[in-house]
């Protein structure tokens, strides 16, 4: 057997199992969404339920302004506001300061661009009390406009190492010789770095918006109502003091993980090609 025919089917194998292991607990999460909560609990545990129940999705769409359908309803509007929100604030501020970074000569640049990463570094929980006592001060707890602020402080560090990176493999070259055209250094930006660097953005776009969605713990401090309550809170909350529906905790999750999924499939192109430059130049 030739190394090449040889490598190609262990990349195959391997790839296979990468999947299996990837697969295999979503797979079960749905069948969980769908199987009788007796059967969940039942030992030794039954993989294939005799019956489907969608009970649960009913809830979820259907429950009444008291029911967690109710909750997870406003919750994932406020995940849409919060993370659209964050993603606007962030790549505005980050394409930005990207360009600056990328293009402008000035002292201590790296080091600069590293402190920002250094702040994407620290651990949420040290710079909770912080951030709640900025929030208070500003009447911003358990709002929407709190979490986009809150949100922001952990996308835009990355979108600024990311985007820095990728618009340093653009040639200056196309940017000069539209400034030579009469065209500002704002406009070159817009009308030459910005088409260029589709890809990049599109892949920050897309980091940025799961970064929002799925971040948790800020959520969970800083609200406390149904006005501001996201996603990952609402679920959390559907665990109960002394028993837990493990097939709604698995249908709110797979309810909740669509958003981002179909962006991926819907950008997966420019995710890869953004992410595979961005992380490597510079």
């Amino acid at each position: 057997m030739r190394r090449a025919t040889r490598n190609s089917i262990l990349i195959h194998v391997a790839a296979f199992v990468v999947a299996v292991c990837c697969l295999l607990p979503i797979s079960y999460m749905v069948l969980a969404s769908v199987t009788p909560q007796r059967t969940l609990i039942t030992i030794p545990l039954r993989w294939i339920p005799s019956a489907l129940d969608f009970s649960r999705y009913v809830t979820i769409f259907r429950g009444g302004a008291d029911s967690v359908g109710a909750t997870f309803r406003a919750a994932f509007v406020n995940s849409l506001v919060v993370g659209i929100g964050t993603v606007i604030i962030s790549m505005i501020v980050g394409i930005l300061g990207a360009y600056a970074f990328a293009r402008l000569r000035f002292r201590f640049r790296r080091v600069v661009l590293l402190l920002f990463l250094g702040t994407y570094m620290l651990p949420q929980i040290a710079l909770l009390i912080p951030l709640y006592l900025i929030l208070n001060s500003l009447g911003l707890l358990n709002t929407q406009a709190g979490l986009v602020f809150v949100d922001c402080s952990l996308v835009i560090p990355f979108v600024l190492w990311i985007l820095s990176n990728y618009f340093m493999t653009i040639p200056e070259e196309l940017e000069e010789a539209a400034r030579i055209d009469g065209t500002t250094r704002l406009g070159a930006l817009f009308y030459v770095i910005l088409p260029a660097a589709r890809p990049g953005i599109v892949a920050a776009i897309m980091f940025a918006f799961l970064l929002a969605w799925d971040e948790f713990m800020y959520a969970l401090i800083f609200t406390s109502t149904n006005a501001a309550k996201t996603l990952p809170v609402a679920i959390s909350e559907f665990a109960g003091r002394y028993t837990t529906d493990f097939g709604l905790v698995s249908a709110g999750g797979l309810l909740a993980a669509l958003p981002p999924v179909i962006i991926a499939i819907i950008f997966q192109r420019y995710i890869v090609s953004g992410m595979s430059t961005g992380s490597v130049k510079g």
